[in-house]
């Protein structure tokens, strides 16, 4: 663990890890987002972070600069940061990890976070992603859970991952886990792709709620389902505002009841971002 930094070393019972990413693996922020939410919800408090040094080219991934009381500059540096927190009526306490994801180092960044688990006594990890689909705004976010291990796929009811091609921090984190023998769990969020640079408190809903049922605990989600209505509300106001994007989501919405994964043919986005943009800034401009 050459790379984190410890605050202290807490305590828990039969931690679980739940892990978040933005970049790749984080369409329109509903993994970050889920996981925050869970963090805050939890109350949990920080305990160690990872020097970003060796894992970002930050000529790509650029710090940022803030002022702290209107006068004094601070650099804020790509984080990624570990929460442990209690869990009221599970068997489990949790580590929440939220980072971005590294662009250098993926096999020593993997093994600092699998070391961390170790030294904890970590039983399982899970991650949240959010993927762009072909998925209307108004059903319900399918979330996928996906698993290595067969008996965590029974016990949880998820699937086998049967995916081929490229990969983010997600998936490699899940090879590191497997090898080293604690079980893990991926849950993936669909988002419709016509809105994807839109954050979706409806995807980080479902990633909450499908997370808390895996720990067995129940969590409040009010706030969350206000904010997923009113995200359904101003899309379907601009989607009916384009005649074609209309009619596409129209199809999406036939296809998705009919169980129905063909490709449809998708219309061209840049109207619809346009449209979006603009009632956004006509809603905050009232």
């Amino acid at each position: 663990m050459d790379y984190v930094h410890w605050h202290d070393r807490p305590k828990l019972k039969r931690p679980v890890l739940v892990a978040a990413f933005e970049g790749w693996n984080d369409a329109a922020d509903a993994a970050t987002t889920a996981a925050k939410f869970l963090r805050d919800h939890w109350a949990a408090r920080q305990f160690a972070e990872i020097d970003p040094e060796e894992f970002y080219d930050f000529s790509a991934t650029r710090p940022q600069v803030q002022l702290v009381d209107g006068l004094t500059r601070e650099i804020v540096w790509p984080a990624n940061e570990l929460y442990a927190a209690s869990v009221p009526g599970s068997d489990h306490d949790v580590i929440v990890l939220l980072g971005v994801e590294p662009g250098l180092k993926w096999k020593t960044f993997c093994r600092q976070i699998v070391d961390v688990g170790r030294e904890l006594g970590v039983e399982m990890f899970i991650t949240l992603g959010a993927l762009l689909a072909d998925v209307p705004h108004t059903r319900p976010v399918r979330v996928t859970g996906t698993a290595a291990d067969p008996e965590l796929v029974q016990r949880l009811g998820l699937q086998r991952s049967r995916y081929e091609g490229p990969t983010g921090i997600v998936g490699v984190l899940h090879d590191a886990f497997s090898t080293a023998s604690i079980p893990s769990a991926s849950l993936w969020a669909a988002v419709p792709h016509y809105v994807a640079a839109t954050p979706s408190p409806k995807a980080a809903l479902a990633l909450v709620e499908r997370a808390a049922e895996m720990l067995g605990s129940a969590v409040p989600t009010t706030a969350l389902e206000i904010a997923a209505a009113s995200y359904e509300r101003q899309v379907s106001e601009v989607v009916e505002s384009d005649d074609d994007v209309s009619e596409y989501v129209h199809r999406l919405e036939e296809s998705t009841d009919d169980g129905d994964d063909d490709e449809l043919e998708i219309p061209s986005g840049d109207a619809l971002a346009a449209d979006f943009e603009r009632y956004l800034r006509e809603q905050q401009g009232e």
